[in-house]
């Protein structure tokens, strides 16, 4: 073996995988023992064997070794000479009620100190797995949580005597809700024999490591029972989809069927992929194969990917954005950036880069309309998307366009992580409310994905219309994400397609970013309003995935065990954030309850507890949601969690203030601007549009004649929201900021479809109408003593105001009645007056020929 291929670096995780002087390293690797006592009573073969077991193992292609005792030096030495690096799992008594005894637990700390002691700064060595497999019964005998901060504990052993060390434990399914804070990789070891399960599964243990690497760390077949045949397609496939999968490496169990357990050789065991003399099984040279094409198996092809950054003023990070795109493997790509009228020095960053197509806009159009600008200039079947404060991974594009073409999806999106050399404060902003983050519905479907990590198909950017140009500053992903999901289309995600992004280095950029996303609201309220409450948050439909917390959570997590805890899969259902605790920490609380009992207390001194009470209220939920914030221990500071539970205060603040400017200073399209010729005909007739009736000849399905109606509201941009199978209603219609309209269809017979027009106050209607009451009856009460003509003058203006209310309802009832014709008409429906129908339904059916 050269000297070149001596072990003289160590190995570091860096985001979703490990580096090895700046290159990513991908383990391949196999177990290795244990083995009978040497002769030097050591749980490994001889030095003289052990030599030839390396010459194999490094033909087989392998680079990691996973041992399950400490080793001794001249096996770390050996290892080190050839190459290989060793994932140490320590022993000691995980099989005993080891929380109920000091002197357990003192022992297991005992050993992996003395373990670290012994190897965790040899170079060799890539990771210490502090245990492997603790039984389920026992966790669930002394508690997941308690069990977890041992493990954390045992870590903390390894990094007080060599802090770069990585460090782990070996998982597995039937504890899979063990969740350790401290461990910097997630090892799994997966016995799944069927493809589509232990893919599924591979998903659902990628959205479990989150942000960190995930390593399988055994897998392998019994060729005994299975056969030679099966043992060498099962680990085939499973490498190849494991890699696919975004794995940072992957473990075979075993090297070979020489095997010693419970102080004797095992006979009736043959994971090994040599026998015990050996000798390669057929699986060798499967796995030396598979090793020898990881981490990158071939795409089934290569479309070209144009990739848009629409940048405004964003020269501080665009170097390292355009350098980490320059770098990306991926054969058929280009880079199209976009300046968005910036005012800094953008222009002269992007004459380093020749090779990137450079767009300029003489003045700043906004976000959505810089995005379109890339779209139109794109040449690729597929448009990724990313900003200019993020820095892409070099294998970003294939692992997005991978996951993209082996499924349904249209579009896919993927993790942004916090780089590591990014600010303390950026790490606050990073665990703070509001930021960049993806919604899952499933393990691999998204419902929403961040805008700097997407990708779609081109044809599906031009069906949909682009991103809508009045997202100025944000809002544009979330619009296109609900857009695309609104025609039948799904979003997938590719966890290990990630981006670095750069968070806001000060509170103030943070506090600016937020009134950004409170102005995209106002617009994502109006055009999108069955995504929200009436207050103006959003509800969605799946989890979202950040490091920050939405709200506090005091609901413990449940752990489904199985039938008497022996559940091969058990699985932790995390408690859900408290988001009725949010409404302490809202603008409309502060306004509505706070700010008039301390405005009361100023006066009435009685009522200062309760106006203290009010706001320390507010104070423990932002401190309870900063304890709970998920913050990296080595940028962790005394300061970070104060700071962090001042954001929790200040960001729906500054966010809320944001929405409600834009909902009140946007102006919705006026009712009269839909009015046509139509509609002014029928306008003083006398007709009621409270109902509409329709004959269908032949019968038509009910449900096709309201995707019809909703077509033709998205053509007409006229904003409403669908039953989602909780109301009464089909079709709720705005019809301004005051009024909107329930429209409700059923079939009445085979032919006739009858549609009920049911108009309604809008939020901001009723607030106003009440507060109009209030503030007359006290003003009337105050000054209108002796002056009955000013009562009635203030007790006329509601009434005044209803008048109106009203009148607009009739108008909008109107105008929809028309609409409704008109789609009718293109559906071949023929109206009916409305005394007809309630003839024929007064009459038996008998007498209508019907049984």
């Amino acid at each position: 073996m050269s000297e070149a291929s001596t072990v003289t670096a160590r190995v570091v995780a860096g985001g979703k995988f490990f580096r090895l002087g700046g290159q990513k390293f991908y383990v391949r690797g196999v177990t290795f023992g244990p083995f009978p006592p040497n002769s030097y009573g050591e749980p490994f073969p001889s030095p003289e064997q052990t030599v030839r077991d390396f010459v194999q193992l490094r033909d087989l292609g392998a680079n990691v070794l996973r041992v399950y005792y400490v080793p001794p030096l001249w096996f770390l030495e050996l290892a080190r000479s050839q190459g290989l690096y060793l994932l140490v799992d320590v022993p000691w008594a995980k099989h005993r009620c080891f929380l109920e005894s000091a002197r357990t637990r003192a022992a297991a700390r005992e050993a992996v100190r003395e373990a670290a002691k012994t190897c965790a700064r040899h170079p060799a060595v890539f990771a210490i797995s502090v245990v492997n497999e603790i039984p389920a019964d026992l966790v669930r005998w002394s508690g997941a949580q308690a069990v977890a901060d041992f493990i954390d504990e045992l870590v903390g052993e390894v990094k007080a005597v060599a802090p770069e060390c990585l460090c782990t434990f070996g998982n597995f399914p039937p504890t899979e809700f063990l969740r350790p804070k401290e461990i910097d990789f997630l090892t799994f070891n997966v016995y799944l024999h069927q493809r589509r399960p232990f893919e599924n599964y591979l998903s659902r243990l990628q959205m479990i490591a989150d942000a960190k690497p995930l390593l399988l760390g055994e897998m392998g077949i019994d060729s005994l029972r299975e056969g030679e045949d099966r043992q060498t397609e099962i680990l085939s496939w499973q490498l190849e989809s494991a890699f696919r999968g975004g794995v940072a490496g992957a473990i075979v169990f075993g090297f070979t069927d020489d095997w010693f357990a419970n102080q004797q050789r095992v006979t009736d065991w043959a994971f090994g992929l040599t026998t015990r003399e050996r000798a390669p099984k057929p699986a060798f040279a499967a796995v030396q194969k598979q090793f020898q094409t990881a981490p990158f198996f071939p795409l089934q092809r290569y479309p070209k990917v144009s990739v848009v950054i629409a940048c405004y003023n964003g020269d501080r990070t665009l170097k390292t954005c355009l350098d980490s795109l320059s770098r990306l493997n991926y054969p058929d790509y280009e880079v199209i950036l976009v300046d968005d009228g910036s005012t800094d020095d953008t222009p002269l960053t992007a004459v380093l880069y020749p090779q990137v197509r450079f767009v300029r806009h003489t003045r700043n159009l906004g976000l959505s309309m810089a995005r379109n600008t890339g779209i139109s200039a794109a040449q690729g079947e597929i448009v990724a998307f990313t900003d200019a404060d993020c820095r892409a991974d070099e294998d970003w594009l294939r692992y997005l366009v991978g996951d993209l073409l082996r499924s349904r999806f249209a579009a896919i999106g993927g993790p942004n992580l916090l780089p590591p050399e990014d600010s303390l404060v950026a790490t606050v902003v990073m665990a703070s409310p509001g930021g960049p983050a993806h919604v899952m519905l499933t393990d691999r479907e998204a419902e929403h994905i961040p805008g700097c990590n997407m990708a779609f198909y081109k044809w599906v950017l031009e069906e949909v219309g682009l991103f809508d140009p009045i997202f100025k500053q944000a809002g544009d992903d979330v619009d296109l994400c609900w857009r695309l999901q609104e025609r039948g289309y799904q979003i997938g995600f590719s966890p290990a397609g990630f981006v670095w992004h750069y968070r806001r280095s000060t509170v103030r950029h943070y506090l600016d970013q937020q009134r950004g996303y409170g102005d995209a609201e106002a617009l994502l309220v109006h055009k999108h309003p069955e995504y929200f409450n009436w207050f103006g948050g959003g509800l969605w439909q799946g989890r979202i995935y950040s490091p920050a917390k939405i709200a506090p959570v005091f609901r413990r997590p449940r752990i489904y065990h199985g039938l008497f805890g022996s559940g091969m899969f058990q699985s932790l259902y995390a408690g859900k954030p408290t988001l009725d605790l949010l409404l302490f920490t809202s603008l409309e609380y502060h306004i509505l309850v706070t700010l008039p009992l301390v405005l009361v207390a100023i006066s009435f001194h009685f009522m200062a507890p309760l106006a203290l009470t009010s706001l320390l209220v507010s104070l423990l939920v932002c401190a309870t949601a900063a304890i709970q914030a998920e913050l990296p221990k080595d940028k962790t500071r005394l300061w970070s969690r104060p700071m962090v539970a001042l954001l929790f205060l200040l960001q729906p603040l500054f966010r809320g203030l944001a929405r409600y400017h834009g909902r009140l200073t946007l102006r919705p399209r006026p009712l009269a601007s839909r009015e046509t010729m139509d509609t002014l005909t029928r306008k003083g007739q006398g007709q009621r549009f409270d109902e509409v009736h329709y004959w269908a000849e032949p019968p038509m399905d009910r449900v096709r004649f309201l995707t019809g109606i909703m077509q033709h509201l998205e053509e007409e941009e006229w904003p409403y929201r669908t039953d989602v199978g909780w109301n009464d209603f089909d079709v709720e219609l705005v019809g301004g900021r005051w009024i909107r309209l329930y429209l409700t269809t059923v079939h009445d017979g085979k032919n006739t479809v009858r549609c009920r027009l049911k108009p309604a106050w809008t939020l901001p209607a009723q607030i106003a109408f009440v507060l109009m009451f209030a503030l007359e009856m006290t003003v009337a009460g105050v000054f209108s003593s002796g002056r009955s003509w000013l009562w009635l003058m203030l007790l006329s203006l509601p009434i005044l105001a209803w008048w109106w209310l009203r009148r607009q309802q009739r108008h909008l009832q109107r105008i929809f009645a028309v609409f409704l014709d008109e789609v009718a008409a293109t559906l071949h429906l023929t109206r009916i007056p409305q005394t007809i129908t309630e003839q024929a339904t007064s009459v038996e059916p008998e007498a209508r020929g019907e049984t």
